[in-house]
């Protein structure tokens, strides 16, 4: 089995070392939260977007962070499967617990991490995480008030629900009768039927130079560029769709994926040369992968905005750069 690696990769940051809760209670919470009424459920699962199966190629022929452990290249074969045009809203969030009652490892414990320049006042936060100034806990911060104290979730009904735990997510899909797509599921989806492509338009970052998706604008992490049109998350439905009709599947925030942290799994091959089939990785407890980059992704730090790149963190952390896209 391959080494496990814990903690945060440096695009997020890990409640685990500031005295989260116990992950086995949140985990037994998220799975017993009440389904959806089955009209409901049905009409989330017809929602959702068909992309065929078949065999990709799955990584990057040589990685930039060998320790995100997303290169070499290999052949892939997933079955078809069903994924979300866009992460899910914060309006489709508040829908999910108004009829649950369900509170996000956030809530619970009452705090969680913001970007500093989306505060205010980032000197009113102080604390942050080892070597990770720009993160700020912020005391209030949630999916519902995603800068804390004072500030809503109003005119961002249609942005991604952030500030959600591993867990919270696992809750939704449970309400929903839906799941997490696993990782070869959510990079099959993302190249959008290119293959070996860095993006899912192609492979120039500012295709006819206009912007394709969300990223930082200005010097990380200190100063957004003084005609920044945005800072932190746009809407789900914002730049063109990739060629399966998904939307901002690089950029904007980074999504969490079924699989724990480690090597692109590998099962038992039959015949030997038959590629790797509906690969999943599922330790208990273990950091869980996330995909896509987010709006602090930047070449000059962590260019982590391509269809292959891989990022880690604990199941009961959350940040406001953190959500998910369901699957079915």
């Amino acid at each position: 089995m391959a080494e496990q690696q814990s903690g945060a990769g440096c695009c997020g940051a890990s409640r685990k070392s500031a005295g989260a809760g116990p992950g086995a209670a949140y985990l037994d919470a998220a799975r017993a939260v009440a389904p959806a009424p089955e009209a409901e459920q049905a009409a989330l699962l017809n929602a959702l977007v068909p992309i065929p199966g078949g065999i990709f190629e799955m990584g990057a022929r040589r990685s930039r962070f060998p320790a995100d452990l997303d290169s070499p290249r290999r052949k892939v074969r997933v079955a078809p499967f069903l994924i979300s045009a866009t992460a899910v809203t914060t309006s489709e969030y508040a829908r999910f617990a108004a009829a649950t009652g369900y509170r996000t490892v956030a809530e619970q414990e009452g705090w969680s991490y913001v970007f500093h320049l989306l505060l205010p006042d980032p000197t009113a936060w102080p604390q942050h995480p080892p070597g990770l100034p720009w993160w700020r806990r912020v005391n209030g911060a949630c999916w519902s008030a995603p800068e804390g104290p004072g500030s809503t979730f109003a005119g961002r009904e249609d942005h991604p629900a952030v500030h959600i735990a591993w867990y919270d997510a696992v809750a939704y899909c449970t309400w929903a009768g839906l799941r997490l797509p696993s990782e070869a599921q959510w990079e099959r989806a993302a190249r959008g039927g290119l293959a070996k492509r860095k993006f899912p338009w192609g492979d120039e970052m500012m295709p006819n130079g206009a912007r394709a998706m969300n990223t930082f604008q200005g010097r990380f992490p200190h100063h957004a560029d003084a005609g920044a049109t945005w800072t932190g998350s746009l809407p789900v439905g914002s730049f063109a769709p990739n060629g399966y009709g998904l939307y901002n599947m690089t950029g904007n925030v980074w999504e969490w994926t079924n699989d724990s942290f480690g090597p692109l799994p590998e099962p038992v091959r039959l015949p030997p040369r038959d590629p790797a089939r509906d690969p999943l990785a599922a330790e208990p407890a273990a950091p869980r992968v996330q995909r896509g980059g987010s709006y602090l992704c930047h070449d000059s730090y962590c260019d982590r905005y391509h269809v292959h790149s891989r990022t880690r963190n604990d199941p009961e952390s959350s940040t406001g750069n953190l959500g998910f896209r369901v699957a079915g």
